[in-house]
């Protein structure tokens, strides 16, 4: 309920324009021990309360009756600007999130996955949709991409493996070459060309850069390579 009331009102705020991600998490467990919140009960939990978001954010009042949640004639208010409510992206790469995504999201968004597995992603939305009698209609496949250009792949990768295997705590030498985008801004184009192919509509580019070097990333990206797929 207290997430409903947030995304709402950021949804007024933003004059209409929030898309709320959903992710089921997991890699820590303990993050969920200190929670007092079961590690194997977190899938269901995220299942019921996009359920539990969109009653809040569609009727006044709300009630529902749940596994983990139950409550009666509950307002929020104010409502968000999008009726009946804010899109709701699904992330995740497992099948859980894959089927949550066909049968509740709006939209799916992935990370480190390579193109062929996206569209095998993609082709069991599409099968967990018309099994559940949805059309997708508007759903969005979108993929966030951890991406560092440069004027030579060697250094670009070089920037990219020592970042993230410091945000990460583990070594991202391995996965560079599969899952990154990396290089000069034509190879950068040329490994999001995969995606689009596979059935991608909308990337979120988090550069992977030192801080001093973020503003010239976004404007090398918006410069010399979203003009590639403009007119698309």
């Amino acid at each position: 309920a207290v997430a409903a009331k947030m995304t709402a009102t950021l949804d007024v705020l933003s004059g209409g324009r929030l898309i709320f991600g959903v992710g089921v998490g997991g890699e820590n467990p303990k993050e969920f021990e200190v929670c007092g919140v079961p590690h194997r009960e977190r899938g269901a939990r995220v299942t019921e309360a996009i359920e539990v978001m969109r009653a809040l954010w569609r009727d006044a009042p709300a009630s529902f009756n749940g596994r983990f949640t139950r409550f009666e004639t509950v307002s929020i208010d104010p409502k968000p600007v999008q009726r009946p409510g804010p899109p709701i992206w699904v992330g995740g790469r497992s099948d859980a999130a894959l089927v949550r995504a066909g049968r509740q999201g709006d939209g799916w968004i992935s990370y480190v996955v390579h193109a062929e597995r996206y569209a095998k992603a993609v082709a069991r939305i599409r099968e967990e949709a018309g099994d559940a009698g949805r059309t997708l209609d508007g759903f969005v496949n979108a993929h966030l991409a951890f991406i560092t250009v440069g004027d030579d792949y060697e250094k670009a990768r070089a920037t990219w493996v020592r970042l993230l295997s410091k945000r990460y705590a583990q070594d991202f030498g391995p996965l560079a070459d599969k899952y990154g985008v990396i290089g000069t801004p034509a190879q950068c184009a040329e490994q999001i060309e995969r995606f689009v192919e596979a059935g991608c509509a909308c990337f979120v580019m988090n550069p992977i850069c030192d801080n001093e070097d973020t503003e010239r990333q976004f404007e090398q990206i918006a410069a010399e390579i979203v003009p590639r797929f403009a007119r698309r």
